[in-house]
């Protein structure tokens, strides 16, 4: 175990080298000048010579890097042109948030999808079975603002159960906290849990066609200890690494749900980011997520080993 984490964690370093690399150069890209940005309306050429200076935009390309990886290495993102704030403040204000409705999305999803294509598996051809089918077709097609809308309409102006919008941090009040977030958290889970439910389907009817399963049931265990100690430990191997995957999309990719919902997000600060060409933002959140994915990865690769046995070393 520990020489394949030393292994991972070996190759994670020259990818994230290659992440800062295409972040840095693909910024470069982007049109407009960062320092008539900062300038504001009246574009001062002393001014915008100072800003050049002060901030190497003066410098060669590949002196820039230097000085942005230095920083970067040193915990050190830059200042947000818009904000006025060092960036590495504003991930860690945004960061939290989307983690948490990323966190409640997956255990959502974890807890629908999973025990749904199971179910369906085990009972393929039956009601049970279409009625799974069912569920992961509607839960694909469903666009998430849609559902949003709805669910705000029913719970929050009809029921009036629940927030229609905004955010409470977990240590302020966790009640209030989890009332604002579980509808949005339900939206971003509803897509995964159907298509962790047809992956969840599909590895466990291969699995249970399997001789080891056939062995199992011939011994007289019950079907209960055969689905659940045998054929289920195996078949969750590559729902694992879907969940982890998933749940690094969710966190650059829950932009809409935060907008309808009025999440303060880190989704929502990338879209900002880019509209106002706020670069150091940019590359910072994007330099964060990218190692948030690969670490993720690294996390279900570990999980693969943890849940099948036949992987250690």
């Amino acid at each position: 175990m520990l020489n394949f984490l030393a292994h991972r964690i070996a190759q994670i370093v020259p990818t994230l080298f290659f992440v800062s690399v295409l972040i840095f150069s693909l910024q470069q890209l982007l049109p407009g000048d960062p320092a008539l940005v900062m300038a504001g309306e009246e574009r001062d050429p002393a001014l915008i010579e100072q800003i050049r200076q002060q901030y190497k935009l003066d410098q060669p390309i590949p002196v820039q890097y230097v000085y942005w990886l230095k920083g970067v290495l040193t915990g050190n993102f830059g200042e947000s042109l818009r904000n006025k704030m060092p960036v590495r403040e504003l991930i860690a204000q945004k960061l939290p948030v989307t983690l948490q409705l990323g966190s409640m999305a997956i255990l959502i999803a974890f807890f629908i999808g999973i025990p749904a294509g199971i179910v369906s598996a085990v009972k393929k051809g039956t009601a049970w079975d279409y009625g799974a089918n069912l569920f992961a077709l509607w839960g694909i097609s469903t666009p998430n603002f849609w559902l949003g809308i709805m669910l705000i309409f029913l719970f929050s102006i009809e029921l009036g159960w629940l927030p229609a919008s905004g955010y409470v941090p977990l240590t302020e009040n966790w009640r209030a906290s989890l009332a604002a977030t579980i509808m949005p958290a339900f939206v971003l889970g509803n897509a995964i849990s159907a298509i962790l439910m047809r992956h969840t389907r599909s590895a466990m009817l291969q699995v249970l066609e399997s001789d080891y399963v056939r062995t199992a049931r011939a011994k007289g265990l019950s079907e209960r200890s055969v689905i659940l100690k045998h054929a289920m430990r195996n078949a969750l191997t590559p729902v694992i690494t879907l969940g982890a995957l998933e749940l690094g999309t969710l966190l650059s990719g829950a932009v809409l749900t935060e907008q309808i919902f009025s999440i303060p997000g880190f989704g929502k600060l990338i879209v900002d980011a880019v509209f106002n060409r706020d670069y150091a933002v940019v590359q910072g959140v994007v330099l964060v997520t990218a190692t948030v994915y690969i670490t993720l990865n690294l996390v279900a690769d570990v999980a693969y080993i943890l849940v099948n046995p036949r992987l250690r070393g």
